[in-house]
């Protein structure tokens, strides 16, 4: 297969399966976000006056076509197209000719890539946080109808004071929803409008309005200086994966509560046994994977951001190759954090507290701060000796 920038001579096979990698196979999700950012900017071209309307209308409407199609499972990107740009641009010059062979004015597969990856991401910011919701709000149901279970309070892994189921869950919601928010806040990096900069240094005579592009796409700004786009690759992702790291770490310290709270020992809680498994070996086993696994889901997401941080560390102004593999660890992490706050939400309403057992716990230790608090109110005497009263007289 020729490729649509080859000048005559073929690209070494084994170079082509290095430099192509995984990108072609990683490219089928953003198929759709390229065929809307493609007819975004052939409307801008058609609005400068450098495609006849006629044109435009055919080369959105076969785009969009086309991406129906890839949609529908009938197509998918060859290793040789390398992206889902060069598939798009081949198939609509498959069926439009020389029409199709205009849309390319005005632009590179710098920018054409890093506005799919915007679009997708907004789209993935807001799957995530919808997903995040669920859980928060199993949590807030949990707490609603278990919350006045008590259950001992820990620090250092030793009984410290009295609590909830309520407190519990709440804490972990609250927790959780404020990872969502800070989510929602990488949209700052994301939401400016790429198109335009082409290879990252504009476009040479052409008269482009990029602000055409970005009211049709919906970015809040037009990114500027041009020559800061390519500076500004590994950013956003690397904000959404941070804070999706954050976000999961509150998952998988839920998990491990869960994990220690299923054991013998406490046995404060009895887990789903459709989300436990059995041994092989021993058959009273009963293992809670599910939760284990999402606290080591939880450890990958800081790999991946690390992966996304390398790859931009030392490179300098530009474009470089380089930056296609940001899209691996950032489409891993998010579909681990997506895939972990979905079981995880799942899994939540089938949890049940042993209000015996809980109760059972909370020995007479736990009230300690509370005696010496009401000796401070009761006598007026300093905390301090309040402290040293209660610390002599154990009960």
């Amino acid at each position: 297969m020729t490729r649509l920038w080859d000048k005559g001579e073929p690209l070494d096979e084994l170079i082509l399966r290095f430099t192509v990698g995984d990108d072609y196979r990683l490219d089928e999700r953003l198929v759709a976000y390229d065929v809307r950012a493609s007819c975004a900017h052939v409307r801008m071209l058609q609005e400068g006056g450098y495609l006849f309307a006629a044109d435009a209308d055919a080369l959105c409407s076969t785009l969009e076509a086309i991406g129906a199609e890839h949609a529908a499972g009938e197509w998918s990107i060859a290793r040789e197209e390398e992206d889902c740009h060069t598939a798009l641009e081949r198939r609509l010059i498959d069926r439009l000719g020389d029409t199709g062979g205009r849309i390319h004015l005005g632009r590179s597969r710098n920018d054409q890539v890093l506005a799919a990856l915007r679009l997708y991401l907004l789209d993935a910011l807001e799957t995530l946080c919808a997903t995040g919701a669920e859980l928060i709000g199993a949590l807030q149901q949990l707490a609603q109808e278990q919350g006045a279970i008590p259950l001992p309070g820990y620090t250092h892994m030793q009984r410290a004071m009295p609590s909830s189921v309520r407190d519990w869950a709440l804490a972990f919601a609250a927790e959780l929803e404020d990872g969502c928010l800070g989510l929602r806040a990488s949209r700052r990096r994301i939401s400016k409008n790429p198109l335009g900069s082409a290879a990252g240094y504009g476009v040479p005579v052409l008269a482009l309005d990029r602000a055409v592009t970005g009211r049709l796409l919906g970015f809040d700004v037009q990114q500027e200086p041009v020559t800061a786009v390519q500076l500004s690759r590994g950013k956003a992702e690397a904000t959404v994966v941070f804070e999706l790291a954050l976000l999961l770490q509150d998952a998988g310290r839920l998990a491990a509560d869960l994990c220690l709270f299923a054991t013998q020992e406490f046995a404060f809680v009895q887990l789903p046994a459709g989300f436990t498994t059995g041994s092989s070996i021993m058959p009273q086993k009963r293992n809670p994977d599910v939760f284990e696994l999402i606290r080591a889901r939880s450890t990958q997401l800081p790999a991946e951001l690390q992966a996304i941080l390398a790859i931009t560390a030392k490179m300098t102004s530009g474009y470089h190759r380089d930056l296609q593999l940001i899209k691996e660890p950032l489409f891993r992490a998010i579909d681990q954090g997506h895939d972990t706050l979905r079981v995880l939400a799942h899994a939540i309403p089938g949890i049940r507290f042993d209000s015996e057992r809980t109760t059972q716990a909370m020995d007479p230790s736990l009230f300690a701060a509370e005696r010496a608090y009401r000796l401070v109110q009761e006598e007026g005497i300093p905390f301090r000796e309040a402290y040293q009263r209660v610390a002599r007289n154990k009960p």
